[in-house]
């Protein structure tokens, strides 16, 4: 299952390279994913390219979600002002991650991807 995540509060690119290295060196993660950082647009002409604004997870088949819950869980904690992500899977069904709670980003991450 491939799912984009979105940062849509403080400096995106900044967070999203953020938690790719947070994924990239989870163990419990970083087997079962790809991590890929892009843009959403394509590229302007003349331009040298556009900001990262999107974080892609390629998931494979037998990983938990409740595992990549509870690593964004736990980024965010880590964050001075944990910034509101937007989880997103190819079929349109999303979740916005906000506020303080990690019980409810754990939540908010597994109901996205089906668990």
């Amino acid at each position: 299952m491939d799912v984009v995540v979105q940062c849509i509060s403080g400096a995106a690119e900044h967070e999203l390279r953020s938690l790719s290295q947070w994924l990239s060196a989870d163990p419990a993660v970083r087997r079962y994913i790809q991590v890929g950082l892009g843009a959403a647009g394509p590229a302007t002409p003349g331009h040298q390219g556009e900001a990262i604004d999107i974080l892609s997870l390629a998931l494979s088949s037998g990983f938990s979600a409740a595992s990549l819950a509870v690593s964004v869980a736990a980024w965010r904690a880590t964050r001075p002002k944990p910034p509101t992500l937007v989880v997103e899977r190819p079929d349109g069904v999303r979740v916005e991650i906000s506020g303080q709670s990690e019980a409810e980003a754990r939540e908010l991450v597994q109901r996205v991807l089906g668990e």
